[in-house]
């Protein structure tokens, strides 16, 4: 299944130069708390909260719940938004809501770090993680985690880069109510 919603443009991130800008030990260590936050908010895990998914397609899957949430990261308070991510191609909502954990390929989040991480990519950090909550790599071996695609052609950074306004987000901002 990782192989269906892997996308292409994750696997064109093995240059070395973004390899310094993400998947480093202390992006590792920091996408680790916060699936650590999801677990506790009920959005990880067994037993994890579900909506009704609705169909998407690559790089994320076929089938998509997303959630908007507020977390807590080293004492840093600030917007994550959590995808799951289901295939294989042809998998309905039906059958995601039957067997979720049949279906699930990933989970990609986007949190937003204080002012000062990052201000060209508004300060979003991005990690995919696989279903047990590790992080997913791409075929270089680095860990999809931290400002993944940034200054590349591929990848999170590099995708939301083309998201409408200047907030890296496709849909509906909650907080905003703009798309």
């Amino acid at each position: 299944m990782r192989t269906l919603i892997a996308a292409a443009a994750l696997g064109a991130l093995a240059t070395t130069a973004i390899a310094q800008q993400a998947g480093t030990e202390a992006d590792q260590d920091y996408a680790a708390q916060i699936w650590a936050q999801m677990i506790d908010s009920g959005f990880a895990g067994e037993g994890a909260v579900m909506s009704h998914p609705y169909p998407g397609t690559d790089p994320h899957g076929m089938m998509l719940e997303t959630y908007y949430t507020e977390a807590t990261v080293d004492g840093h308070t600030g917007q994550l938004i959590i995808k799951r991510n289901y295939g294989p191609e042809g998998v309905s909502a039906d059958e995601v809501l039957a067997a979720p954990e049949e279906h699930l390929g990933a989970v990609t989040i986007m949190f937003q770090r204080e002012a000062g991480y990052d201000p060209d990519t508004n300060n979003w950090f991005y990690a995919k993680y696989l279903p047990d909550g590790t992080l997913d790599q791409n075929p270089a071996g680095m860990a999809l985690a931290g400002l993944v695609g940034k200054g590349a052609d591929a990848g999170c950074i590099a995708c939301h880069s083309a998201a409408p306004g200047e907030d890296f987000l496709f849909l509906t901002d909650p907080t905003t109510g703009s798309e």
